[in-house]
């Protein structure tokens, strides 16, 4: 059943189908022409093994279960360059070399647009001043830098050196959480809050992805926590709308809480079978 349609005040030309795959789940949504949000979203649990065998027809059934649209934006979990996957860690290891663009394009027979997931999310909720970083806590730790709202593309802050001899995304993914606590994992994202503001010396940090509702420290006055949606809202940005104004997804500062996110719409059986059907 085509998930029913928010009303709007105008009608806009083009509608967007943002895509964010996840390590732990692939979420749909249609967005009008200045980025605000026309469906209700759709959440998938990412199948096991995160194939693209797996992954790609996925999306195609979140697609037509969300109904018409012009064009894709999609969020990839790794770095992707021209379309073609270089690296996809908390995915399957066949990502590597497959052009998720093509691919896409071959499927939904629309023009699709593919980024890092990070810098999807970071074109949601950045102001476009100054030097600003973004992270995103999910199943492992993502990064997008922007200069004066431009993207500094593909930066993996998540696979360089943290503590120990352990990567960002080793100390603060998922495992991490899981294997050592709230309250370790905590005091860990503290220090390296610290160290990314002493070495990239930031106007301003967002803080989003799943697992930031699981922050618990007092944020320095220019962080902020913002909520997991902008990986969607932020996928307009990737098609360069002049007229875009995306909607506010930003919080003030002060200790992480959940955040209240674009409504959710429940699968139907046929695409939950769907997923558990490739796992």
């Amino acid at each position: 059943m085509t998930p029913r349609r928010k009303k709007t005040k105008a009608s806009h030309s083009s509608i967007t189908l943002a895509i964010d795959i996840g390590g732990s789940g692939i979420k749909g949504i249609l967005l009008n022409q200045s980025g605000q949000p026309v469906t209700e979203r759709i959440r998938i649990v990412t199948p096991q093994p995160a194939t693209p065998q797996a992954i790609v027809p996925i999306i195609s059934e979140i697609a037509k279960s969300l109904g018409r649209f012009d064009r894709v934006s999609v969020g990839f979990p790794g770095v992707i360059h021209l379309g073609l996957v270089k690296t996809a860690p908390n995915l399957h290891a066949s990502w590597p070399g497959t052009n998720l663009v093509q691919e896409l394009k071959r499927q939904l027979k629309k023009p699709v647009r593919a980024a890092n997931d990070a810098d999807v999310q970071g074109y949601g909720v950045i102001k476009g001043q100054g030097v600003e970083l973004v992270i995103t806590l999910g199943t492992g730790f993502g990064t997008a830098l922007f200069i004066n709202g431009h993207l500094v593309p593909n930066m993996e802050i998540a696979h360089h050196p943290f503590r120990k001899r352990q990567t960002y995304e080793v100390q603060l993914g998922a495992s991490a959480l899981k294997e050592v606590g709230g309250k370790r994992w905590n005091l860990r994202l503290g220090k390296a809050i610290e160290l990314l503001d002493r070495v990239i010396n930031f106007d301003h940090l967002y803080i989003g992805g799943g697992n930031a509702k699981k922050v618990t420290i007092a944020l320095p006055s220019h962080a902020t926590i913002v909520s997991n949606a902008a990986g969607l809202l932020g996928g307009i940005a990737l098609w360069a709308d002049p007229n875009v104004r995306l909607p506010q997804t930003t919080k003030g500062p002060g200790k992480g809480a959940a955040r209240k996110e674009s409504p959710r719409k429940k699968a139907s059986k046929t695409l939950q079978k769907k997923g558990q059907g490739l796992s």
